[in-house]
């Protein structure tokens, strides 16, 4: 099987430091982890073959398989897992280092690792909560290896050749531990320069698949001779609506929601390839409460009524809502509105302005400007702006407190809410998943009643294939040849 995707970055075999998305598909047909993430977004065992936690969740005990083993035959024991999370945890601790890795979000919940014996692996958490399962999908290599280029793996495929910028080939792992050995026997990536010439390769039959989040690959509809998988990534685009000024009260903030019709944004400028949701977290999952969604209905009435009970009307009859103040002066509803373009995609501009002009339906003057990521974080840091329409790179891990607890890193909005804060605590104790669904539901609650930014949209990718490869059914960024090792096709 031959794919395209888009690389020229990876100069070496790093699964440790992947700095392409598309590469860490490739990582993750190569290297195992303790833990997988199923169909149903919940955490399984992968080398790890149990795992129990103890003293409330504080430590983790996971058990690994027996006769796993690397691709060169050698076993697979708990000091090889030790080591690998140690070094990722050295990285995301040394401050004289600008790259800390794709994994450096381990040492938030890990505060050390030991391996008790050869299958035993004891981890002490920063964090007692159910959330430390997802943070187990770190790639596994031999102890001596991990500082290396290209170290050996335990998935169902090792790396034969790697031309960087042109190619690299995967071919069957004739030792992996599972049974049976992948129907595709080999795999070979083309490597091109820009999302274009990706599409390019498999328009002109140059490969039979391709990875992209390019809107042009919505062109192709799956067919006699072509399959297209729509796949979920981790990108959560977002309104952020500045809850310090005096202009954005909760009243306005709701009114906003009401206002913005994000579906029609996703069908007219991103033609489909993005997922709506309302919370910081995928639809359809365990974690999502679908019994808030009626609270975030397209509503022009309640939008107008909720600005009129802030204050806010248009009195000289001229499209734009004001207030008088008890001075006697005359103020204009209107709002700074920033917008940042993604270097490969140049149509968030275009959803930006079809917000505002949603906006000025109710009477709400936006002036949008589009500039860099760089002078766009500088805005957030600062708290210089009114609305920013820009995302979230979500973590595996759903735990939303890095951007709802008061004073944290992603907080850009400034909400302040001690509530929000306390539940956000709570769920980082919670070490069952029935308790840790619970907080999430009234963490959602609460998100809703108190509106402190916009939930937008999850972008979306397509995978491009003349054929199909996989049954998985939650086909997700990373890890999108994931089901390629046990598909089967039925006429082979």
């Amino acid at each position: 099987m031959s794919i395209g995707i888009q690389s020229t970055k990876t100069l070496a075999i790093r699964p440790f430091e992947a700095v392409e998305r598309d590469m860490l598909s490739v990582y993750n047909a190569v290297y195992e982890s303790l833990i997988l993430i199923d169909d149903t977004y919940m955490p399984q065992g992968s080398l790890a073959e149990s795992w129990e936690e103890s003293n409330n969740g504080k430590v983790w005990t996971f058990t690994l398989r027996d006769d796993i083993r690397f691709s060169d035959g050698t076993p697979i024991t708990a000091y090889d897992v030790v080591a690998s999370a140690q070094y990722i945890l050295d990285k995301a601790n040394d401050e004289n280092i600008a790259d800390h890795g794709f994994y450096y979000n381990l040492s938030y919940f890990v505060k050390s690792i030991s391996a008790k014996d050869d299958k035993i692996v004891i981890v002490k958490t920063k964090r007692p909560y159910f959330g430390i399962l997802y943070e187990m999908t770190f790639p596994v290599v031999p102890a001596a290896q991990v500082a290396y280029d290209a170290p050996i793996g335990s998935g169902p495929y090792v790396i034969t050749s790697f031309n960087p910028g042109v190619s690299l080939m995967l071919e069957t792992n004739k030792n992996w531990w599972k049974a049976k050995e992948p129907w595709v026997e080999q795999i070979i990536f083309s490597f091109t320069d820009t999302p274009r010439s990706v599409i390019e390769n498999y328009e002109y039959g140059r490969t039979q698949a391709v990875f992209t989040r390019s809107i042009a690959s919505t062109q192709y509809k799956t067919g006699l001779h072509s399959v297209t998988m729509s796949y979920r990534t981790s990108q959560l685009d977002v309104l952020f609506m500045n809850n310090t000024v005096s202009e954005l009260t909760p009243e306005v903030r709701k009114a906003i929601r009401y206002v913005v019709d994000k579906q029609k944004i996703i069908e007219n400028i991103y033609s489909g390839m993005a997922k709506n949701t309302n919370f910081p977290f995928y639809p359809g999952t365990w974690m999502y409460n679908e019994s808030l969604d009626p609270t975030f209905s397209l509503n022009l009435e309640e939008a107008r009524r909720l600005l009129t009970a802030a204050g806010w009307e248009d009195s000289d009859e001229n499209g734009i809502l004001d207030r008088t103040d008890a001075e006697g002066k005359v103020t204009n509803l209107h709002l700074r509105f920033y917008v940042y373009e993604e270097p490969d995609n140049d149509v968030r501009v275009e959803a930006a302005n079809m917000i505002a002009d949603m906006l000025a339906q109710v009477g709400i003057s936006t002036k949008v400007e589009a500039m860099t990521l760089a002078n766009a974080k500088e805005k957030l840091k600062a708290g210089s702006f009114d609305l920013v329409l820009g995302s979230f790179a979500m973590d595996v891990c759903p735990d939303p407190g890095f951007i709802l607890m008061r004073g944290n890193t992603g907080n850009y909005c400034r909400y302040k809410s001690s509530r929000m804060t306390e539940l956000c605590e709570q769920l980082r104790k919670e070490y069952s998943y029935q308790g840790y669904r619970q907080r999430l539901m009234e963490i959602q609650s609460l998100f809703a009643e108190d509106c402190p930014f916009i939930c937008m949209y999850y972008r979306m990718g397509n995978v491009l294939s003349r054929a199909m490869y996989t049954s998985c059914r939650d086909v997700r960024e990373y890890e999108l040849l994931r089901g390629i090792e046990s598909y089967e096709p039925k006429d082979k």
